[in-house]
């Protein structure tokens, strides 16, 4: 049977996007890779016959060349090539330390990190610090550009990206060229309208920080969110 023919929930990439990638086993992963086997065989059942061949382990198969792998009936030099470069990325991936995030958990630290984004603006800027559990940055995305007065920002737009990076707090900054650090009542409304929104999905939104070139306020410490 090809792999056509078999239920959704049994296909490796529909498997993939239903079920999760861990959910894979080492030939479905790589059947995604080649995409196609032969005639009397599918993509997964040769891929299992090439791990079976390598002791089922994915250091030795990193060891074989391209021409060892087109050996395979099935295998040309594409998809040989695809494996080899998968594995080298596997084993790159090995040699990298993660990156650290960092920790943006008052205000001090959101200032100390994010005010060089606005060293010597003569226009005003929004932007969107996405944060994970841990209150460690995940993304920062300018949301919003404007004259010397305030910025309006869409509030959908904002909420649609800390879903999509899978934030669960968010935190505004936006600077004051005209060198004043106090809210205005739009900043005020404007936190309060996302505020009341991200509660609706879980969402916290942790801060909103004005800024001008010497100093800054917060919203949160200020007792007005």
């Amino acid at each position: 049977m090809t792999i056509k023919t078999w239920s959704e929930a049994d296909r490796p990439r529909e498997k993939l996007l239903g079920q999760g990638r861990r959910t894979l086993t080492d030939a479905e992963l790589m059947a995604i890779l080649i995409g196609s086997g032969t005639r009397n065989e599918s993509a997964v059942d040769l891929c299992r016959r090439i791990l079976n061949d390598n002791s089922q382990d994915l250091n030795v198969l990193s060891r074989l060349s391209v021409a060892e792998l087109c050996r395979y009936r099935g295998i040309g030099q594409a998809k040989a090539i695809a494996i080899v470069a998968a594995l080298e990325l596997g084993r790159r991936r090995k040699g990298q330390k993660e990156a650290v995030r960092p920790l943006l958990n008052n205000s001090k630290r959101v200032y100390d990190h994010i005010r060089h984004l606005f060293d010597d603006l003569t226009h005003e800027e929004c932007w969107a610090l996405f944060l994970n559990r841990q209150c460690r940055l995940i993304s920062k995305q300018q949301i919003g550009s404007g004259g010397n007065d305030f910025t309006p920002v869409d509030i959908k737009r904002i909420l649609r990206m800390a879903i999509e990076c899978r934030a669960t707090s968010i935190t505004l900054v936006h600077n004051h060229p005209s060198g004043s650090i106090r809210a205005s009542l739009p900043d005020i409304q404007v936190t309060h309208k996302l505020r009341d929104a991200a509660t609706l999905l879980d969402l916290v939104v942790n801060d909103h920080l004005i800024l001008t070139n010497r100093e800054y306020s917060s919203l949160r410490d200020e007792g007005m969110l």
